[in-house]
């Protein structure tokens, strides 16, 4: 943060200084709202929450090395008191935004993968410059401001991500920090149940388009029409990324190795350099993509910035983790939270890692969905029941749609298959309370094959789309009849191939477990050398927990 007296904070924040505050003191350290987190200068915001007040917190701020408490009431600390802390915190993070006229900011926003976008874009705007940049999923009304009060006199790039729970958020961000540059990566179904429908939520993360001046930059993905068609609503000129052969930034012949990691040809205006990514999952691509392009338009050289993709590891926690134990199962871990999209692509990155080894899924009830929350959740359990599994738990409460879809999956893919061959044992019967039934040996998810929407088209002109939210897991959810019918056709080949291949269906456990200390707990017995767990759900799930113990207690 850039050095600032009392006297001026106070100022900017509308309050009044108490409890002795010396209006000549400088805040030179960091602004935090977790006392814990105090340094030597720091400013302390006493924010009051449903368990915890930060208010009873102030003395052993201070007592920590914080200059002073920005506080609502009274406390026994020096304190700038003020009507609403939040409100003057993120007034006092706009004047400082206002006092860095050098510093470039760029914003990002997006259903799924901005965490890792905006890990990969830091990495590219170090290599530029002094960069600040948003911690983890801080990214509300609260973590925007006190990234935005990291900033010094010296930071050239401030890289911010964006995120919205309702209409009207992210412009109110955008005040805070005015972006130059603005990156929208997808609309997708996250939150699907508070904003009412995926052409409100484009509504919503199309507000950091809308606020990008005439001579900023909107990067958008060419291969979501939802957000090509953000180029309407602003002034800014339009760079394109995706697979789309129009795209600006584009990549070229993407291939995923056998640990699931993409490479790709980089290709742009100004040339092509070779990416091979660390990171695991070919949705990783499409995150690249829109750093690269962003980075691209601050200048970037291609060669610079595809050995800086192809250098980058996970900083996130929880996002993709994958972890070999010595006795070589592997655990992704990509517990943080979960959304119709980013389930379809964890299931597409637990096929392409797994290959012939037994696979395990641990996932939960996807939430905020609204009225459609019954019909992808099910859809959900169709995409894990058909995804080849020799064991799925569902944890926590409002599994029945999940299960219910599982099971659907998993009965269709049995009579598919027809009877067992002569001599071939019958599967095992699964424990108590759970559902077994043969299914084709690692049976790709649910329109797992399939490219982004509107790919191969010109950027804007895409009709292919995204999907519906009732089809979010390729069309698994659109008529359990025809999911059950025994004569579905990929259902059929996936059988006849197992088969005539000499492969045995493998037996998939269906259950549910009430928390994540059960699911843990039973897997754990289960596991066998070289098998693969995937670990996915809504962060209120606490999925980690499961991948916790099935490492031994390593939470990375």
């Amino acid at each position: 943060m850039i050095p600032l007296p009392l006297a001026r904070i106070a100022e900017i924040t509308s309050g009044a200084l108490a409890g002795m505050a010396d209006p000549r003191a400088v805040v030179r350290g960091p602004v935090v709202t977790d006392s814990r987190a105090v340094e030597p200068g720091s400013l302390f915001v006493a924010i009051k929450g449903e368990r915890v007040d930060g208010h009873d917190f102030a003395a052993q701020a201070v007592a920590a090395g914080a200059v002073a408490v920005l506080a609502s009431r009274p406390v026994d600390a020096p304190a700038v008191i003020v009507g609403d802390t939040v409100a003057a915190m993120t007034a006092l993070a706009t004047a400082v935004c206002a006092a860095l006229p050098a510093t470039t900011v760029i914003g990002l926003t997006g259903s799924a993968g901005k965490t890792t976008t905006k890990d990969l874009l830091a990495r590219l705007t170090a290599r530029i410059g002094p960069t600040v940049a948003t911690a983890g999923s801080f990214n509300n009304e609260i973590g925007h401001p006190l990234t935005v009060l990291k900033s010094g006199e010296d930071t050239r790039y401030l890289v911010l991500e964006l995120g919205a729970r309702n209409a009207g958020h992210i412009a109110h961000l955008t005040r805070v920090a005015p972006p130059t540059i603005g990156v929208v990566l997808n609309v997708g179904t996250a939150h699907l149940g508070v904003f009412g429908g995926k052409e409100e939520i484009a509504r919503a993360k199309g507000e950091l388009v809308e606020a990008l001046p005439a001579e900023g930059v909107a990067v958008l993905n060419a291969d979501d029409p939802l957000v090509a068609a953000m180029a309407g609503r602003t002034g800014a000129r339009v760079t394109w990324y995706g697979r789309a052969e129009g795209a600006t930034v584009r990549a070229e012949n993407v291939t995923v190795d056998e640990r699931g990691r993409a490479s790709f040809t980089l290709r742009t205006p100004s040339g092509a350099a070779p990416v091979a990514l660390r990171l695991y999952g070919e949705h990783a691509v499409e995150n690249a993509l829109a750093a690269a392009a962003a980075a691209y338009e601050l200048g970037l050289p291609v060669a610079t910035i595809a050995e800086e993709l192809s250098e980058a590891e996970p900083r996130s926690r929880w996002r993709m983790e994958v972890t070999d134990r010595a006795d070589g199962v592997t655990v992704i871990n990509d517990a943080y939270n979960a959304n119709p999209d980013s389930m379809r692509a964890a299931f597409g990155t637990l096929d392409a890692l797994a290959g012939d080894r037994r696979r395990f899924a641990v996932i939960a009830a996807l939430r905020e969905l609204g009225d459609e929350s019954v019909a992808l959740n099910e859809g959900l359990g169709r995409l894990a029941g058909g995804a080849g599994l020799a064991g799925l738990f569902v944890v926590g409460p409002d599994a029945d749609p999940v299960l219910a879809g599982a099971r659907a999956a998993v009965q269709a893919a049995r009579e598919a298959a027809g009877p067992v061959p002569a001599g071939v044992p019958a599967a095992p019967l699964a424990h108590a309370g759970a559902v077994s039934h043969a299914v084709a040996p690692h049976g790709a998810p649910y329109g797992a094959g399939e490219p982004p929407g509107g790919a191969g088209e010109p950027p804007g002109t895409g009709t292919a789309g995204r999907l519906s939210p009732v089809a979010a897991f390729g069309e698994a959810t659109e008529d359990a009849a025809d999911a059950k019918d025994a004569k579905d056709a990929k259902d059929a080949k996936d059988a006849e191939d197992a088969v005539a291949g000499g492969g045995v269906p493998v037996a998939t456990r269906v259950s549910h477990a009430a928390d994540a200390a059960q699911a843990g707990a039973e897997l754990s017995a289960m596991l066998a050398p070289g098998d693969v767990v995937l670990v996915k759900g809504p962060r209120a799930a606490g999925l980690e927990r499961v991948a916790a113990a099935l490492l031994g207690g390593d939470r990375r």
